[in-house]
């Protein structure tokens, strides 16, 4: 996946139904939350084996859902000017310094 091409295919969606305007930071970030609830609302009720293995109906759902997400958090990082792939390895590696593996048991 390409993101800065996604990115640019999701700005010239925008433009082209003249919806720049209301795609501030903050109201796409408001959308996104609306998202994420749609995301959480196919768990809802399921047991964890059931959430692993839904059906094909559920499973379509939940690819149309964790895409609207995707899209809106792009769509957040193009208008704020972060590099998505950046701000990603920079966070893996702090998470690595934060939560380091324990050793292995074969290091000893």
């Amino acid at each position: 996946m390409d993101i800065v091409d996604l990115q640019l295919r999701l700005r010239a969606f925008a433009q082209a139904r003249e919806w720049e305007p209301f795609l501030t930071p903050k109201n796409l970030a408001m959308a996104l939350v609306v998202e994420a609830a749609e995301l959480v609302e196919i768990f809802q009720w399921k047991t964890a084996e059931e959430s692993i293995s839904l059906d094909a109906a559920s499973q379509e759902h939940l690819g149309e859902e964790i895409a609207d997400v995707l899209m809106y958090l792009l769509q957040i990082a193009d208008r704020s000017g972060v590099d998505v792939a950046s701000a990603v390895e920079r966070k893996l590696r702090l998470n690595a310094i934060k939560y380091p593996a324990p050793p292995s048991p074969h290091t000893a």
